[in-house]
């Protein structure tokens, strides 16, 4: 396929050729040529994050620039690996397909159509068969959980990775009641002065959360982000409203800041009615 207004290739095969040219030892780009798999990592999760950041902001313009930057992160590698005899991108594509159509077989085979719980069972079960038919190798069944993902969502994968062997509270009653435990205990710390055990207790109350979030069925990095939104919204308001006085954070003081943050949240409730009306 080609470019109607270029002449030349279109679509991933024009990426896939730019991406050869940086690499390319004999005039392709300095920089690119100095990169590892190591060194474009970070670049890599940070390019994930600003795809979630679009969606946040509801952006889908930004949302199609940040795709093509992660979409670039994955040529990337792809190239590195081609260069060094591992796999192409090619490889890469053929084994997200063949995996796809591997775990969707109420789609693509004759297995019964499920309710959406029942496919995130289901799609447990062949990550569970696929892990099972690899090479055996010494380990824990949580070796697999990427260390580098948030803090937060790794928690919550590797609970939930441990309860499918039935290491888990069984119900949410339970977990609530070790949240409060765990809250106690982190108080005890705070109260003593001794900060490196409250930072282990604190830890602890995230980790309790990431269960709770697992029983609730809610992302915790995304419940999270909403609650950083709302914080900088309400924060917003009151920098407003006291500029609209006149002044400003720090010329306040925490009574003043917090009335306004109370007026922020009547205000969204009563946005909240009329968006509803």
């Amino acid at each position: 396929m080609t470019d109607s207004v270029t002449g030349g290739p279109s679509g991933v095969v024009a990426l896939l050729d730019v991406m050869t040219r940086l690499r390319d030892p004999d005039g392709g780009c300095a920089w690119d040529l100095e990169q590892s798999f190591a060194t474009i990592a970070p670049y890599t999760v940070e390019e994930a994050y600003e795809v979630a950041d679009a969606i946040q902001r509801g952006s889908l313009s930004d949302l199609a620039e940040e795709l093509g930057d992660l979409l670039f992160q994955v040529v990337f590698h792809a190239q590195m690996a081609r260069e060094v005899g591992a796999f192409d991108f090619d490889d890469v594509v053929r084994g997200v397909t063949a995996k796809m159509i591997r775990r969707h077989p109420h789609v693509f085979a004759d297995a019964n159509a499920r309710t959406s719980a029942e496919q995130t069972r289901a799609w447990e079960d062949i990550k569970a068969v696929e892990r099972a038919a690899k090479p055996a190798r010494a380990g824990s069944l949580l070796d697999d959980v990427a260390v580098a993902l948030p803090a937060l969502t790794r928690a919550t994968k590797l609970s939930a990775r441990a309860a499918r062997v039935g290491f888990a509270w069984p119900d949410i009653g339970q977990v609530l009641s070790k949240l409060h435990e765990e809250v106690a205990e982190l108080e005890a710390e705070i109260i003593a002065g001794d900060t490196a055990r409250a930072r282990q207790e604190l830890g602890d109350v995230l980790f309790v959360c990431a269960n709770l979030a697992r029983e609730l069925e809610i992302d915790p990095e995304a419940a999270l982000r909403e609650t950083n939104a709302k914080f900088v919204r309400r924060f917003t308001f009151i920098e407003t409203a006291l500029a609209a006085r006149g002044s400003s954070p720090e010329q306040s003081d925490l009574a003043e800041m917090d009335r306004l943050w109370e007026d922020a949240k009547r205000a969204e409730r009563q946005d909240q009615s009329a968006t509803n009306r």
